[in-house]
């Protein structure tokens, strides 16, 4: 069954003026094997094996191709679905499109800035926007601050 967030592809931010537009050469060449697999090719990794999933530290996650700032660690919980997990994204930093690869539909979530793949948003979400962001940690880097969360 489709979900309402599939069909209305929501939520879709505005396209940042910013893009990185780079070949898939250029990325193999900066990319781990692993994470070009991840941003570039799609892929998943095996649940509860990200580097990210049990982070608590405050700070900011970040593109793991372009390191474009894309969630907050306030925005971070745990939805025990074995991928790092988001509430919200910052504004504008995550672009939507329709997925209905492995028999499903799913809304994907890609970097704004660089379009690389980062995984899938769920109108399943327990906090108060109903959302969850489902990412791989092989997509992200994270900063952390010094403040707490």
């Amino acid at each position: 069954m489709e979900s309402k967030l599939a069909k209305n592809q929501s939520p879709q931010p505005t396209e940042p003026t910013d893009t990185i537009q780079k070949t898939e050469e250029e990325w193999k060449a900066v990319l781990s094997p692993e994470q070009y697999h991840i941003l570039r090719e799609k892929g998943t990794e095996r649940p509860g094996t990200g580097k990210f999933l049990y982070n608590d530290a405050s700070g900011t996650y970040t593109c793991g191709a372009c390191g474009n700032p894309l969630f907050k660690s306030n925005q971070k919980f745990d939805s025990h679905c074995g991928w790092p997990s988001f509430d919200d994204q910052i504004s504008g930093a995550v672009k939507t499109q329709r997925d209905s690869s492995h028999g499903m539909v799913r809304t994907e979530i890609m970097c704004a800035k660089c379009g690389s793949h980062l995984g899938h948003v769920f109108d399943d979400g327990p906090t108060n926007t109903g959302l969850r962001y489902c990412v791989n940690s092989l997509s992200l880097d994270f900063e952390g601050d010094s403040a707490g969360r």
